[in-house]
């Protein structure tokens, strides 16, 4: 299985497909911003790390622990605020609605919070200019089995990653490179926002990378 890459909890597998998360990133011209963050994993989903008298350590790495042992690593981040809550979903079922918000420093904690790696998330910054490039996905083999993909399209209707950015000047260029139209990009001034149905990252096998310019 293939992972969704960018950022620890974003970390999603592709048979994990009820589940969705947002991200929306303020950076401040001085290099400082914010990161609000939610996810939406379904009930059922958070119920598996309840098997076997796992009830502490839930399926999906979302808890306030895992934030702090992540930010603990990146110095100039914090987290400033935590709250879960279980909210009704679209299929008539219930969501664990996990919602964070980080506080950054400068764009080298913003870029360590996002791949700790260093390799798939770069900010070139030149002559007044800035270019963010963000890897999602590498490029992988189809998933034959045409069942198994509406099956994963059927048990994740309602459920999105979502990427927002406001940036500090107007954003004059934007690629997404990776299979359309499943994705949904586009930008208005200093924000931009890329989106893709979870059901749908099975099916994008050239791999999924943004780059924008402002």
């Amino acid at each position: 299985m293939r992972k969704l890459f960018l950022l620890p909890c974003f970390a999603i597998f592709f048979l994990t497909s009820c589940l969705g998360a947002t991200m929306d990133i303020t950076i401040r011209s001085n290099g400082s911003g914010r990161i609000v963050l939610e996810y939406r994993v379904s009930q059922v989903l958070e119920s598996l790390g309840r098997l076997d008298g796992n009830e502490r350590w839930p399926a999906i790495p979302v808890g306030r622990a895992d934030l702090e042992r992540t930010l603990a690593r990146i110095p100039g981040m914090r987290l400033s605020s935590f709250s879960a809550r279980s909210l009704p979903n679209d299929s008539g079922g219930t969501d664990l609605v996990t919602r964070a918000v980080l506080d950054f420093r400068n764009t080298d904690a913003l870029l360590a919070f996002l791949d700790i790696t260093g390799s798939r998330a770069t900010l070139m910054q030149e002559n007044g200019s800035s270019r963010l490039n963000l890897v999602l996905l590498d490029p992988s083999p189809a998933i034959e089995d045409a069942e198994l993909l509406s099956l994963l399209r059927e048990i994740s209707a309602g459920y999105e990653i979502r990427i927002r950015m406001n940036v500090p000047r107007r954003i004059y260029a934007m690629m997404v490179q990776g299979a359309m139209p499943p994705v949904r990009a586009q930008t208005d001034g200093r924000n931009f926002s890329f989106a893709v149905d979870t059901g749908e990252l099975p099916a994008i096998t050239d791999g999924l990378a943004l780059e924008v310019s402002w």
